[in-house]
Formats: structure tokens, sequence, C-alpha cells
């Protein structure tokens, strides 16, 4: 559904070339800062030219729609011609067609982007610059369990066990929370800011209150090609040399994080069958580097061949077994029963769209939502297999929440 607030302006878009580019984080907003960086190229917002808001289980083919509509009318003048100039939008969904959260998407006033070397400045219906904002109060803030506890949360993965070896579902992904109450005067750019340096190869990401830093490509498209990656099975890493070895090799050989990562690949090939060709993908997953764990990764790589935009893509893709499970309907279920929570929109597609409906979208993972009222709410989640054991994921998921509490606790 779309909400009543949508409506389709004619806007006026120009990109050109800058020389140099201050920190983007400089002339964000500090209490909703708008950002989607990875490996220092990526972009930020400034201001809302537009505001695109949709719910239900139709939300992001509706936005889909939208977003060609609202395309379709802006005169669009584009001087550098990369990914991201131009007329874009930062958007971020619902996890669940039930979920009361919206969705969005956000066409900044102002964008500062920089990539491949190339930095650029957009302005949207001639809107200026505003000046740098000093830097306010560090977010300190202690997150503490939420509506599922540590205990509570081992309680629902042996529940969850039980349904696997019923045969009620293969993998089901189960998150847990924490809360915390940001201080009025703390400044969201920090957050951010730490999130970018001490995560440089994940998605750092600010869209709408929704704060994280993600390793996991749910999907990108550019000029007809369609890549992504994905991550299922996770480890801690060693404490040196020798033990972060054992454990990336523990990893790879694992029959249960196998399986886990099998699911979601089949998952993601299967859904993304029907709009690209020539899908290829490594035999064996890899294993992928992060400061506080190890993943089990894969990366797709494909040809679009029905001329599908990012936002379609991400319609047809999430959720993916990576965060709900398999089979996918029964999985959700599950997760409905067992989570006593909305997830809002963690573990929903998060990233950006242009104009041509080329795109670059991560799955929502390691973040926090934070309200206006100055809430915060903080998800980790682990797959649950046949294999799994309770006290083991509810050890996962506390090293999951480790990037969002580290950042918000400077």
């Amino acid at each position: 559904m779309v909400l009543p607030s949508l409506h389709v302006p004619a806007l006026s878009v120009r990109t050109t070339q800058i020389d140099h580019i201050s920190p983007l984080l400089d002339v964000v907003d500090p209490r909703s800062p708008l950002i989607f960086v990875r490996g220092g190229a990526g972009m930020a917002g400034i201001g809302e030219a537009l505001r695109l808001e949709f719910t239900g289980p139709d939300r992001m083919r509706d936005a889909a729609d939208a977003w060609r509509a609202v395309a379709s009318r802006a005169s669009v003048v584009d001087e550098v011609g990369v990914p991201g100039t131009g007329l874009m939008a930062f958007g971020s969904f619902a996890f669940d067609d039930e979920s009361a959260d919206t969705s969005v998407l956000i066409v900044p006033s102002i964008v500062l982007g920089r990539r491949d070397g190339v930095a650029w400045i957009t302005r949207v219906d001639g809107a200026e610059l505003p000046p740098a904002s000093p830097v306010g109060a560090s977010a300190k803030l202690r997150l503490v369990d939420g509506e599922l506890s540590g205990p509570g949360y081992g309680a629902a993965v042996a529940q969850a066990v039980q349904a696997i070896r019923h045969g009620e579902v293969s993998k089901v992904v189960l998150a847990r929370d924490l809360v915390g109450r940001l201080p009025a005067e703390a400044d969201l750019r920090l957050v951010a800011a730490t999130l970018l340096t001490a995560y440089p190869d994940c998605y750092a990401f600010a869209v709408d209150g929704l704060v994280g830093a993600s390793p996991e490509t749910l999907v990108r498209t550019e000029r007809g090609e369609v890549s992504a990656r994905v991550l299922a099975g996770s480890s801690a890493r060693g404490v040196d040399a020798v033990t972060d070895e054992q454990a990336a090799h523990a990893l790879a050989t694992s029959t249960k994080d196998l399986d886990e990562h099998a699911f979601a690949l089949r998952s993601l090939l299967l859904s993304l069958g029907p709009h690209a060709d020539d899908v290829v993908t490594g035999e064996q997953p890899f294993t992928l580097k992060l400061p506080n764990l190890w993943h089990l990764a894969s990366d797709v790589r494909g040809r679009l061949t029905d001329g599908s935009s990012s936002l379609d893509l991400i319609a047809a893709l999430h959720p993916t077994a990576a965060v709900a499970g398999t089979p996918t309907p029964r999985a959700l279920e599950l997760i409905r029963r067992l989570e006593p929570f909305d997830r809002g929109r963690y573990a929903g597609p998060v990233g950006w769209v242009g104009a041509d409906g080329d795109g670059e979208w991560a799955i929502a993972l390691r973040c926090a939502q934070v309200h206006a009222d100055g809430t915060v709410r903080a998800f980790a989640g682990a797959g649950v297999v046949a294999e799994s054991v309770p006290e083991r994921e509810v050890a996962e998921t506390t090293m999951k929440f480790q990037p969002v509490v580290g950042a918000f606790s400077l």
C-alpha cells in the first residue's frame, strides 16, 4: 500500500563534479543522518526534497512503480555519470509484510558523493549546501535486554530446533533485541563515523533513523549486470593468528554452518533465476574476515534479462533464507510465533536507487533503529538448523551485537 503522502512532483536535478569533498558526515543532520558508504565510496544526503512511504506486502513493488513515476517526471542534468549521480533516493524497507513500521524512499535536497576517485554534488530544485554543523555529544547509552532476553532467546532457539526436527521448517533465523534511550543532545553522526571507521568493508548506513554496518549485499544492479553477496554461517575470531586460522578452518568445514549457508544461497539463486541469465557463483563458500567474526560467504553474479530495476529485484529476493529461513513462508510464521516483537526494518533492504532503476541494496544487519522519542532498539539474529545448540546461538547474537553496542557506547 502506498501511503497518502505520495505525490509525484517534477523534480529538477543537477549533478556537478567537485574537486574536493569534506568528510561526508560534516554537513548531514546530526539527529537523522542520511548515508550509504562502503570502502570510502558512497553518498551522504542533506534534507528531504521528496519522501515516499509504503506499507504492506506490496511495499517494494509499490515503491518500484512510484519511483518510475518520479523518475519519468524529473528533469536531470548529470555532468558526472557514475553510479549514484543524478536523481537518486535512499531507501529502507520493513522486514515483514505485517510490520507496523513504514518503508521509505527519500530524495535528499543535496547529495554529496564519492566513487572511483570522483567527487560530486547533486542539487534538487536548486538547493544550497548548508554550513557544516558543530559536532554534538557522543551517543553514550547502555543497551539492555529488550523483549527477548538472552535466556529467552535460548529457549526460542530450542523451540525452533524442535520445529525443525518435526519437519515444520529446514532452517529459521531468529533475532533478539536490546533497547536503550538516546540522550537529547546526542549526535548520530558520531555513531555512523564509528561504524565507518571500524567496519570499512561493510556498508555503513543511516536512513530514517536506522543506523548500522552490514556485510551483506542483497542486490546490486549496474548497466544490466546484477550481483549479490550471501552470508550465512559464522564464528568468533581467534585471539591470535593461530587460533584465528583455526576458527576460520573450523567454520569452513562445519556441517552445521555449511548447511545453513547452502539454504541461504539456494534461496537467492531460485529467486534471482527468473530475472537473470549466466548466473554464476563459487563451488564452495569462502571465509570472510570481519573485525569480530568470520562468515561463510558466496558472491553471485549474473546478467539481467527482464529489465528489472533494483527495487523490482529486492521485491523478488526479500526475504532470503539468510534472514528468514526455508521454506520461507513457514519460517516467517515461526518467526512471528517465537519473536515477541516487530522487527521493523531490521533485516530488510536498505540502500539507494537511481533514476534508471540501478542501485545497491544491503540487508540491514548489525543495526539499531532510533525512534523520534529517543528510544533505540538494536537487533541481532542467528540461523537455526537441526544441529543448533541454544547456548551457541545466544553467543553468536552477542557477537553480532558488538558493532552497534560499541558505536553507541563511545
